[in-house]
């Protein structure tokens, strides 16, 4: 495997990449950006935000972007730039979106996060085809991670502070879930569970935070099976693209850096690409 840096944008905080319509789509929080990716020139067109931006997710069918950002939920037009809100189920507390996925069916899932990373004051919510959003569950603190296998009956997740991968049953007629359990625990000093994927096999690529890499690991088993090493210690992200959904694109951070951390990690914050191996799934648009 080659590791690849792509392109000389570097993100305070990148997150949220996803492949759709031969792009990478990707944000950088801190920056208020949603960047687009071309692969062949290796160049990002940037979106300039007035807040920050957790994570997007193209929508079915048009140029809009459904967007979880620090005001709440909203849509995103491509071409005008233009925000329209959908809804903000926390105004009255001190948290953001974080990071976001969508459903096997189309359903948007996003969850929230304390601004200071230390209360279990956020949420994960759905948003559903009629725009209607429901909590599904509550007390995370950095809401990270979201992930259902290839059979849809089973959601990962992640709340990033508690070093733990955790597995649902996952009701698709309903999008409720249940029976929470630990399927991959993160072990101290190896990071913190953040972004991540699932591939065809079922098998979780994890990207940690501080952890130097993406790993992936089996989540049945909770058995580490390979890692892939960044020379960045902020691994925030991960999602398969390319034309056979075979290339891993990782995203990462330089927040908070120091000028020495900076000058060893000259890619941090930078977006990056690998081949491992493996196929990803196709990602699923929310339908509205």
């Amino acid at each position: 495997m080659t590791l690849e840096p792509l392109t000389d944008t570097r993100a305070i905080l990148g997150e949220g990449p996803v492949w759709h319509n031969d792009q990478l789509i990707w944000v950088d929080i801190e920056g208020r950006k949603v960047f687009i990716h071309d692969p062949e020139t290796k160049q990002d067109h940037a979106i300039q935000l007035r807040e920050r931006v957790g994570c997007v997710r193209p929508c079915a069918g048009d140029d809009r972007l459904v967007c979880g950002l620090q005001s709440g939920l909203a849509f995103l037009d491509l071409k005008s730039g233009g925000l329209t809100a959908i809804s903000d189920p926390e105004a009255d507390l001190p948290t953001r979106f974080n990071d976001g996925n969508c459903d096997p069916l189309g359903r948007f899932w996003a969850g929230t996060m304390d601004m200071d990373e230390k209360e279990a004051i956020g949420s994960l919510y759905m948003l559903d085809s009629s725009q209607k959003v429901t909590r599904q569950w509550q007390n995370v603190t950095v809401s990270n991670g979201l992930a259902w296998d290839p059979d849809g009956v089973t959601l990962y997740y992640n709340d990033s502070p508690t070093r733990e991968v955790a597995a649902f049953d996952y009701d698709a007629a309903t999008g409720t879930i249940t029976n929470r359990r630990v399927a991959v625990p993160i072990p101290d000093g190896e990071g913190f569970p953040d972004g991540m994927t699932i591939d065809r096999e079922g098998m979780l690529w994890i990207a940690l935070w501080q952890g130097w890499g993406v790993v992936r690991y089996n989540p049945r088993t909770g058995e580490r099976l390979q890692k892939i090493e960044l020379p960045v210690e902020k691994v925030t992200s991960c999602m398969f693209g390319g034309a056979n959904l075979d290339d891993l694109y990782i995203t990462t951070a330089q927040i908070h850096l120091s000028d020495e951390a900076h000058a060893q990690q000259p890619f941090a914050g930078g977006l990056f690409k690998v081949n491992p191996g493996v196929c990803g799934l196709k990602s699923v648009p929310y339908l509205d």
